[in-house]
């Protein structure tokens, strides 16, 4: 990919919902990625005729920020579709399948879903159940960046030998998932520590990043979209990530063995999570824990990026949907 991918970024489109990156938050994946990508000296090239794919650089979360009625957000869309389509003769070329587009918004795969249909989709919001489609369009990663300066300030974690908890959850109620986890196991075992949404301040924070680190299993249960910031926060502890969300598509399910860092629970499978749990063998909890420090790379993000990190890891997902869509006409 490094010697081959070239990548044309069209210059359409106004800020702040085009060409400006939010670079902290719980959305900050999409940001991360425009950044990098409008940066890059590898990848990137002037001439579009020269180019094997073709990036829409807008933000969702700035799109839903500054237009908060879902109808007129599809409508600004599908405006800057008409345009680059009217300007440039690459989108009716393919249909737009050669070009991509990658968003963190919980919205983001609804607003899409019809001026960008054919367009390869690199969404946070990966939901099978509802409209994203498995070998075209894409995971993103939620990557939750607290310091723009530093976004690997959070990696830490404890030998499996400090690891005292068996599970840990906290969070805030949203969704249908998260009151059920809380109902069977918040105070019902000690080695179950599951909670609601616990202080946002600083100590807070600390408590919260200390039962991660402390903990054999991190609960990583859906919130009102089936996506959620914990399963890389569990990565960056060491922390085993547990998925609890039926329709979610994990990221770069094509080249990493997600069985051999994480454990899937059904939802109907909550009320006997700790069985679930206790009944992994030693032997395999270690092994999942090296896993987890394997696959740690693969989810970080770098001002300069580096081979095999988040940014490399999107793209490659990305330009691997459109050669096998290629190889299948």
């Amino acid at each position: 990919m490094e010697r081959k991918l070239k990548v044309y970024i069209y210059r359409e489109g106004e800020k702040p919902i085009f060409h400006q990156p939010k670079m902290r938050g719980i959305y900050a994946s999409e940001g991360w990625f425009m950044r990098l990508m409008e940066g890059s000296k590898r990848f990137i090239v002037k001439d579009p005729k020269k180019a094997h794919l073709f990036y829409l650089p807008f933000s969702s979360q700035m799109l839903r920020a500054n237009i908060s009625n879902n109808k007129q957000m599809e409508q600004y869309l599908e405006r800057y579709v008409n345009l680059i389509a009217g300007r440039y003769r690459f989108w009716n070329r393919t249909g737009g399948a050669d070009h991509f587009l990658v968003a963190c918004h919980d919205w983001a795969s609804r607003i899409t879903v019809q001026s960008m249909k054919n367009c390869i989709r690199s969404l946070c919001n990966a939901n099978f159940a509802k409209g994203f489609q498995v070998g075209k369009d894409t995971t993103l990663p939620v990557t939750y960046i607290h310091s723009v300066m530093n976004p690997l300030r959070k990696i830490a974690g404890k030998p499996p030998s400090e690891r005292i908890i068996l599970a840990f959850f906290a969070g805030g109620m949203h969704g249908y998932l998260r009151p059920i986890l809380l109902k069977h196991w918040e105070n019902k075992e000690p080695d179950m520590k599951i909670f609601g949404q616990m202080a946002r301040d600083a100590e807070g924070k600390r408590i919260y990043m200390e039962y991660m680190n402390s903990s054999r299993y991190c609960i990583c249960a859906r919130g009102y979209e089936v996506h959620t910031p914990r399963i890389v926060e569990a990565i960056f502890s060491e922390c085993v990530p547990v998925i609890i969300s039926d329709n979610y598509v994990p990221p770069f399910f094509e080249v990493l063995k997600w069985e051999t860092f994480s454990v899937f629970v059904r939802e109907s499978d909550v009320p006997s999570l700790r069985d679930i749990l206790l009944s992994i063998p030693e032997k395999k909890y270690l092994a999942l824990h090296l896993g987890v420090k394997k696959v740690q790379q693969h989810f970080l993000w770098h001002k300069i990026p580096v081979k095999f990190d988040l940014f490399h890891m999107i793209l490659h997902s990305i330009w691997n949907n459109r050669l096998s869509q290629m190889r299948l006409k």
